[in-house]
């Protein structure tokens, strides 16, 4: 029953294996879920969030997710708008990816709310002022269009593929899945920009406030350009670890150093934008609210000059230049290691405009706010990940995620 879901020409560990894999996994997702549903039952006095912290450790995995998710739009605009065809072989990992991504930023979203029976307020009783109405409206239509995009994959598992309509729906669905590509470059624009646009309005918090073009702050476009930018290193990331979990090379390599070539460049100038951002912010904006650069990283036991070393010449510059060469690309070692600082880069990125921000006195009396998350928020946090790890595991064994396996593994 199970080897005659499995796609034709590939190997597969034994249903033994996999079952006890899938076990363990769903214990850890059972934790998350137990968690959640205190934080359901019980309320939000399950978390350390307080007076400072209306966003805690939730709210910046779900900006972190959603922008190492975005390697599946900017991928999907890629082969689909740009015609760069030799990432056929890496789109459905990438849309699996996004799909994963973007389903567990709303699962995130639906426990950090507190009431999910009362989601529905977000779209009926919409607050038109708020940049985050926007950004709820786009994550649910993109997540729509995931799952769409998603949806051929799954109708050409094996025997699935055998009903005529299945069939015939996956093929006319792939004939248009350029619109839906365009159709997720188009919201993910808005809503990626939309929650760098969050913290860049906070006029309160010298930190955070950025200047801008006419209504939008420079933070709304460095999101965007930063989520396209290393979207693709959480993808090629994550096709290098399922490669060292199976002993497979399930990518080509003129694919892997083609998006790995394109990130690269997004990141150089997307580091650029980000240097020329924080001088004049260091230099300008924050004077004139009474600070210096070093009173946001001081005086406090963990906000350091480390953290700006770290997102932006650790988690920028080296992975920049090292994919912007050829030799960096080619080299297995650097490879890795510059996608994994990428994915870095972007997640500190993320933490310091949802928790740096709070933790920054605002007033002279004020001390810095430091932040411990509860267990509850930690398991909750761990929740998306176990099931992404289950999700990933099902679509390798049962669907054709990886065109080239096959043939790579001959």
């Amino acid at each position: 029953m199970d080897s005659a879901l499995i796609p034709h020409g590939v190997k597969r560990c034994s249903l033994g294996k996999f079952s006890l894999f899938i076990g363990i996994v769903g214990a850890v997702l059972l934790w998350g879920v137990y968690a959640m549903l205190l934080c359901w039952l019980k309320g939000l006095n399950q978390t350390n969030m307080n007076d400072y912290y209306g966003f805690a450790l939730w709210i910046w995995a779900d900006l972190a997710v959603i922008a190492l998710g975005g390697g599946a739009f900017f991928t999907g605009f890629l082969k689909y708008i740009v015609g760069k065809d030799e990432l056929k072989n890496i789109i459905n990992y990438a849309v699996l990816i996004g799909f994963i991504c973007y389903s567990s930023a709303l699962l995130i979203l639906a426990i950090d709310i507190g009431q999910p029976l009362r989601g529905w307020f977000i779209f009926w009783h919409a607050n038109v002022h708020s940049m985050l109405t926007e950004v709820a409206f786009c994550l649910s239509c993109y997540f729509a269009v995931l799952s769409i995009e998603y949806l051929p994959l799954v109708l050409e598992n094996r025997q699935l593929n055998k009903v005529p309509f299945f069939h015939n729906l996956a093929h006319n669905m792939h004939e248009i899945m350029a619109v839906f590509a365009a159709t997720g470059a188009f919201l993910s624009f808005f809503h990626q920009g939309s929650l760098g646009g969050v913290a860049g309005v906070l006029f309160g918090r010298p930190f955070a406030v950025r200047e801008g073009a006419f209504i939008w702050p420079w933070t709304f476009f460095l999101f965007t350009w930063s989520a396209a930018a290393y979207g693709p290193c959480f993808t090629l990331s994550l096709t290098k670890l399922i490669e060292k979990v199976t002993g497979k090379k399930l990518v080509g390599d003129k694919c892997v150093e083609l998006l790995a070539k394109i990130s690269g460049w997004m990141i150089f100038t997307y580091i650029i934008a980000k240097i020329a951002d924080t001088y004049y912010w260091a230099t300008v904006t924050a004077p004139q609210a009474g600070q210096t650069l070093m009173d946001f990283y001081s005086n406090n036991p963990f906000y350091g000059i480390w953290i700006l070393v770290l997102e932006i010449v650790i988690g920028g510059i080296v992975p920049a230049l090292i994919l912007i060469t050829e030799k960096g690309r080619k080299s297995s070692f650097l490879l890795v290691t510059a996608i994994i600082c990428g994915c870095i880069g972007v997640s500190v990125n993320r933490w310091v405009m949802v928790l740096q921000v709070m933790a920054v006195p605002v007033m002279p009396f004020d001390t810095w706010a430091m932040y411990y998350p509860s267990w509850q928020e930690v398991a909750t946090t761990i929740l998306p990940v176990a099931y992404g790890v289950i999700l990933v595991a099902l679509s390798y064994r049962y669907l054709p995620v990886f065109p080239q396996e096959k043939e790579l593994n001959s």
